[in-house]
């Protein structure tokens, strides 16, 4: 009976501690890890972000930039932290991706991490420097038919999804020519910007402005619906190519482990941050169309679309890196 008692009085003890270390939070600076360089798409929405996150916490959240292996490097070392709430990984669809595309991963989806929420998402897209001579999708497929081989593509990096898009499309339409994976959106946007690879297929949200400027021209997005940032830019689905449908989400996640009190600050303080009319309008600014989705929702989620993923890599296949 007494020790029926004394683990009764423990349970008690425990749940108490849950709700105070959530209280607590944050008393130390947070930090978010990206797995991107600087001035990708994810890098751009952390950034406004940490902001909002700081000044509604009253502790510094910042952005550590963790590049490299198409998301693998930053991802990993997210996966390897404490789950205590000061480290928290702001991914890509890279994190839904590679567990199909990589032979070895520093990660296990299931196992190392929670997630806490879709803060948004923002179509893939197909486009090209506004100096190239095509000016609609079509006439790329076209150029890509007469000139099998001799046209290359940039991507913003293995593993990502627009370096799938660029797959599914070549593999529905039978093109030939070459993808160049970079590290990043930011990278990839200075090389199409310089001409050196004119055509690419990257999340809108890299180039929302300068299209806008007139210095890129997009031919066409992969979501079924036109996007609310540049609704003149065609669906590809309008286009009559079908099956294309693709986004990159920026998805929220902490380690395994993370108190489920902080875990629930998380989704609120983010979802409310994103919601935020001024956040939300900035962000769609950039081609982003703000979530903010429960915990329960957002794991769902990122199980439909691990699923999806390995049936395209598998039905185009893809050779594991």
């Amino acid at each position: 009976m007494k020790a029926i008692i004394r683990g009764f009085i423990a349970l008690i003890a425990i749940a108490a501690a849950w709700p105070a270390s959530a209280q607590q939070y944050p008393n130390k600076p947070v930090k978010i890890i990206v797995p991107f360089g600087a001035g990708g798409v994810t890098d751009l929405a952390g950034r406004l972000i940490a902001q909002r996150l700081s000044e509604r916490l009253g502790q510094q959240f910042f952005i550590e930039n963790v590049p490299g292996a198409g998301g693998n490097l930053g991802m990993g070392q997210a996966a390897q932290s404490p789950g205590d709430g000061y480290t928290i990984l702001l991914a890509s669809s890279s994190i839904v991706v590679n567990p199909s595309l990589y032979k070895q991963i520093p990660y296990d989806i299931d196992k190392d991490f929670i997630p806490v929420t879709k803060a948004g998402a923002t179509p893939n897209s197909w486009v090209v420097n506004a100096k190239y001579p095509v000016k609609t999708m079509k006439e790329l497929i076209d150029l890509f038919k007469r000139e099998p081989g001799k046209h290359s593509v940039g991507s913003p990096g293995t593993g990502t999804t627009p370096s799938l898009s660029i797959e599914m499309l070549k593999d529905a339409l039978k093109l030939q020519f070459v993808t160049v994976p970079f590290g990043g959106g930011g990278p990839m946007t200075t090389s199409l910007l310089g001409g050196h690879t004119p055509i690419a297929c990257s999340a809108l949200g890299n180039y929302v402005n300068l299209i806008r400027e007139g210095k890129l021209r997009a031919l066409a997005i992969t979501t079924k619906k036109r996007s609310a940032a540049l609704p003149d830019i065609p669906t590809l689905e309008e286009l009559g190519i079908k099956g294309q449908e693709a986004e990159t989400m920026t998805g929220v996640f902490v380690p395994a482990g993370t108190p489920k009190p902080i875990v629930e600050l998380l989704q609120r303080e983010f979802a409310a941050v994103v919601n935020s009319p001024d956040v939300k309008a900035k962000l769609l600014q950039a081609g982003i169309e703000a979530e903010g989705n429960s915990s329960a929702d957002f794991t769902a989620y990122v199980r439909a679309e691990v699923a999806k993923w390995r049936k395209v890599i598998a039905d185009a296949k893809i050779a594991k890196i």
